[in-house]
């Protein structure tokens, strides 16, 4: 009793005379000439998007944008502190995050060197002579971190979770997805011409003459387009089975015999008992066909190009802003670079992402938000339960396997209880570059010791300042950085149902990860294992699919469609992520209604808060981008058509059957 009665206590429960809550809705921000049954998304958030067009160094811009900017602000005080204080202990984290950040700022001791900090690697495949000197260097260079074509690291055995073997993989395109090498539509087409623009420039600025690279820059492009057709769509790549090929080291070697693992475990101190799973397979032939196939000259060619590739955005000016004319201008529509400082917080944040978040929370997350999430995740969780044991299309035995999944769920808030240690980093204010790679080969080694070791939940996949969350079908957790515990998402003054609204989405969404089309196949303890019986699995599979074809189906404009096999996995997580909060949030209750505050009722400002929260916009380009190679449906669809399934927010709202926020009831999805 007393533990159903601690989960029944609202999450910011007021005590005696302590000022009522406000409503954590600004008006100002909505758009209220729009009815909320026509466009909710617009009704939510057309205020805050008329006021916050896209800046010219983004080619997004939304709520999370915003929130992401503030807390760089607050890591660009810590850093700039820490590169003043130069008394700061020789080792210390603070010594180090203020040294990156120095090196990164000097643009002028960059800008000198120029190419000279990869002219060592371009030498090295210059001198590439022979089949048997290729695979030597790509060894060296794929040690060096500057090059490679297939990379190792550790994780949990997919079906043995406990277990941390080598994983294998590898890609050899720069291209944001295969199919762009394949792809027959304009905008394709128009993107590998300007691949090759930038290929061509980038040997320019290397050496060759204007000339020579103009050849040279449509052979990278060949050459990574072979590649690109061994490898898997990033919808295949959803089918965790389909990544899944354990085997020995004879059976690597055997997929690729001509070239020569050995040296490359044994520098990176992988012994070679060690267990491999080899995530494609097919690459890894293709590799070894092309190794003797592809003319040397090819393989050369390039090699120098993926080195500068890698490397531009350490290198000078020159290098940055051809790099960002292409991924930048080109892929995302970004008309302006950011301001160095901004670039400079992001790769200390990239690069040493505890050590600066560990400053981040010590000033800036407060221990009550860590309780109040708490009780948040709580209700949530309780939620869930009883919707699986109320799912009538479920049998016993699923309920009871999907049951002792939820129990097994771990939450992490805010930031982790043991720190990351890097005094095994060296960094020295005199080469960012030399930093770069530092952490490079520093972050490689730390994931390449955990093999063979037990596994470490104490760790984190994301850094504290970062605004996002995850859910780990391995891990069986969900974990919520101190980043986006921060209004709009989590306000510690509004009332609980914007709170339910917003983060309380977000953790429902994250909770229905451990349910959608990928983390369904993984069982309590994270193991690649099938839990259901086989009439609930095509149960499920049909759910699956209503969410697969409501996304199809959504008409963007300009002929653009999400591909719903590629979002199915989000779409399911916030369908999952509001129904579940909203009924958290009831809970919540005790069976009292909520508040009107601002003339709206509790529900109406669950809602809002939960549409305001995709309050963002694209450029063209940046669109097509999320479209082919996200797995996140678009900002305004994540609000619309998940509300479009919900016939509370329809009674909220007061829509009527017909309005375009409203589907007919034989055809909403719906999971739980």
């Amino acid at each position: 009793m007393k533990r159903t009665a601690l989960l029944l206590l609202a999450c910011g429960a007021m005590a005696v005379g302590q000022q009522a809550p406000r409503s954590g809705i600004d008006k100002s921000d909505m758009d209220l000439t729009c009815k909320p049954c026509q466009d909710f998304w617009r009704y939510a958030g057309g205020g805050w998007l008329d006021k916050n067009p896209i800046p010219p160094q983004y080619s997004s811009w939304g709520t999370f944008s915003v929130l992401q900017e503030q807390n760089r602000e607050k890591l660009h005080k810590i850093l700039e502190a820490a590169a003043k204080n130069t008394a700061a202990p020789a080792g210390s984290n603070e010594r180090k995050i203020g040294d990156l950040y120095a090196s990164c700022m000097d643009t002028a001791a960059i800008d000198a060197r120029g190419a000279e900090p990869i002219k060592k690697y371009l030498d090295r495949v210059a001198a590439i002579a022979s089949v048997k000197d290729l695979t030597a260097a790509l060894t060296e260079l794929q040690i060096a971190g500057v090059a490679g074509v297939v990379g190792i690291g550790a994780g949990p055995d997919a079906k043995n979770s406990k277990d941390i073997i080598a994983n294998v993989g590898g890609s050899a395109i720069s291209l944001p997805d295969r199919d762009y090498y394949t792809r027959e539509d304009a905008r394709s087409k128009a993107i590998r011409d300007e691949f090759v623009k930038h290929v061509a420039k980038m040997l320019e600025l290397i050496g060759d003459a204007p000339d020579k690279a103009a050849a040279e820059a449509p052979r990278v492009l060949a050459f990574e387009t072979t590649f690109a057709q061994a490898m898997m769509t990033n919808v295949e790549r959803r089918d965790p089975y389909a990544r899944y090929h354990k085997m020995d080291f004879a059976g690597l070697a055997a997929l690729a015999p001509n070239y020569d693992f050995k040296p490359l475990f044994a520098q990176f101190k992988i012994p070679e008992s060690t267990p491999i799973n080899v995530g494609e397979p097919n690459f890894i032939r293709k590799f070894n066909e092309q190794l003797t196939a592809a003319p040397l000259d090819d393989w050369k060619l390039w090699l120098r190009w993926r080195i500068v590739e890698s490397a531009a955005s350490s290198l000078s000016k020159p290098f940055v802003d051809e790099d960002f004319h292409f991924n930048g201008t080109v892929l995302q529509g970004t008309k302006e670079q950011q301001p160095r400082w901004q670039t400079c917080v992001a790769r200390v944040d990239r690069g040493m992402g505890e050590a600066l978040g560990q400053a981040f929370v010590k000033e800036y997350f407060p221990p009550e938000a860590k309780r109040r999430m708490n009780a948040l995740v709580a209700n949530l969780r309780l939620e869930l339960g009883n919707a699986i044991e109320n799912a009538d299309w479920m049998s016993p035995e699923t309920k009871k396997n999907a049951r002792a999944k939820l129990d097994a769920f771990v939450a992490k808030i805010g930031y982790p209880d043991k720190w990351r240690d890097y005094s095994a980093l060296n960094i020295s204010r005199k080469s960012f570059f030399d930093n770069v790679r530092a952490i490079g080969q520093f972050s490689r080694a730390y994931n390449l010791a955990k093999i063979g070791k037990p596994v470490d939940r104490t760790e984190w996949g994301m850094t504290p300042p970062t605004v996002n969350a995850y859910y780990s079908p391995q891990m069986n957790e969900i974990a919520f950085p101190a980043g986006i515990l921060q209004p709009p998402f989590f306000d510690m003054t509004a009332d609980d149902a914007v709170n339910y609204g917003a983060i309380g989405a977000v953790i429902g969404h994250e909770m229905g990860h451990g349910f959608d089309d990928q983390g369904s196949k993984f069982d309590s303890e994270g193991n690649l294992k099938n839990w259901w019986t086989p009439e609930d699995r095509a149960q499920f599979e049909k759910r699956a699919q209503c969410v697969i074809d409501e996304f199809d189906k959504t008409d963007l404009g300009n002929g653009l469609h999400h591909n719903g096999k590629l979002v199915v996995g989000e779409g399911l997580g916030d369908l999952n992520g509001v129904t579940l909060a909203l009924r958290a949030y009831h809970r919540s209750l005790g069976g009292k209604p909520g508040p009107v505050i601002d003339g709206f009722t509790a529900d109406q400002r669950f809602f809002i808060a939960f549409a305001r929260i995709w309050a963002t916009e694209f450029t063209p380009e940046a669109l097509r981008l999320q479209l082919n190679t996200n797995p996140h449906p678009v900002a305004k669809y994540r609000a619309n058509v998940t509300l479009q399934n919900i016939p509370e927010f329809q009674e909220a709202f007061h829509c009527a059957a017909g309005d375009p926020m409203v589907k007919p009831a034989g055809e909403r999805c719906k999971l739980w």
